[in-house]
């Protein structure tokens, strides 16, 4: 019995996206596929944007202290929430950790997670991502919505949110450096 290339064809096509759901591969090539899907974020038309009101936030540090988010009123502030076990936030976080990298110590940065320190600390050190770690406080009341994972905002020294997207995105980009750029020389 001949088999045809296409029916090798189709056997390999097969394998191939069998792999995606039973082996690493699989998880690898989701977290590349969502890197390659994901886009700048859209920045919110000026009449548009909501503005912060109320910086009473309580939060948890890297090293599980208490602060509050009032000490970033009047900073260019990065919120972004994730979960180390959500595949996007994973695939979004290479890009984050390149704008920390970028613009650390011009603008502050909350990279929020609701999950416990010791799975946290374990990710971070698998993916080196140095970025700070913010813990949130189930219960305390919140600056911006924390419902849904990932999300990020952008939000300029006045607090007027410039940018809202849920779900992942590249932040690693001209278009983001550039309104980053202007935002902090304001």
């Amino acid at each position: 019995m001949k088999i045809s290339k296409k029916t090798v064809l189709n056997i390999v096509l097969i394998l191939f996206v069998l792999s995606f759901f039973v082996t690493p591969i699989g998880y690898y090539g989701k977290i590349w596929l969502n890197r390659l899907f994901s886009f700048s974020p859209s920045v919110i038309e000026k009449a548009e944007q909501e503005k912060i009101t109320d910086y009473d936030w309580r939060l948890k540090d890297e090293d599980w202290n208490f602060f509050n988010f009032e000490k970033s009123k009047g900073n260019v502030i990065l919120i972004n929430l994730w979960a180390s076990w959500r595949l996007p936030s994973e695939a979004e976080l290479a890009s984050i950790q390149e704008l920390y990298d970028k613009y650390k110590g011009k603008m502050d940065f909350y990279i929020i997670t609701n999950e416990e320190q010791e799975p946290v600390e374990a990710f971070m050190d698998e993916h080196e991502f140095t970025f700070p770690v913010t813990y949130l406080i189930i219960g305390e009341k919140m600056a911006v919505d924390t419902g849904k994972v990932p999300s990020s905002y952008l939000v300029d020294k006045s607090g007027n949110i410039v940018i809202h997207e849920e779900g992942i995105s590249d932040w690693s980009n001209k278009k983001v450096y550039r309104l980053l750029d202007e935002l902090i020389a304001e």
